[in-house]
């Protein structure tokens, strides 16, 4: 079976055998999301994550590409997580939670989403959601 390919999408100007880290300052000038989260506060598009001590991974290119499209000219990559990969449970996305990851290369730069996208990556992330619900639901009446 292939090794999984991971994403991380989100600030610009990256590059292959850099290495991400949690903490490490990712904000970007003139960014409201940035100016939040410096601040300690969230955003409304996008909430202070549960684990700011790790950083976050996908094997969901598109997925990937949304948070890259939220800074300001944000890049995707591809990266190698390092130390132990632990599953997230903020999104019903395949998503993980690493240490650290170093960038294998640079997938895309200057990530913007057209509407038509953004709409696709909607109905894909309602449905996920919708799963999980009913996945929940029907462990729920299973063990009653």
């Amino acid at each position: 079976m292939p090794e999984p390919i991971y994403f991380h999408g989100g600030k610009p100007g990256l590059k292959a055998g850099d290495l991400i880290l949690p903490g490490m300052p990712n904000f970007v000038t003139g960014c409201p999301v940035c100016d939040a989260h410096k601040a300690g506060e969230s955003h409304a598009l996008e909430p202070v994550t549960k684990r700011q001590d790790r950083i976050y991974v996908t094997t969901d290119r598109e997925y990937a590409r949304f948070y890259a499209s939220k800074y300001p000219k944000g890049d995707l990559y591809t990266v190698e997580p390092i130390g132990e990969l632990v599953p997230s449970d903020e999104d019903h996305f395949p998503t993980w939670t690493a240490g650290s990851a170093r960038v294998r290369g640079v997938y895309d730069v200057y990530v913007q989403l057209t509407t038509k996208q953004r709409a696709t990556l909607l109905r894909r992330w309602e449905r996920a959601d919708r799963e999980a619900a009913f996945a929940r639901l029907s462990g729920e009446a299973a063990n009653a």
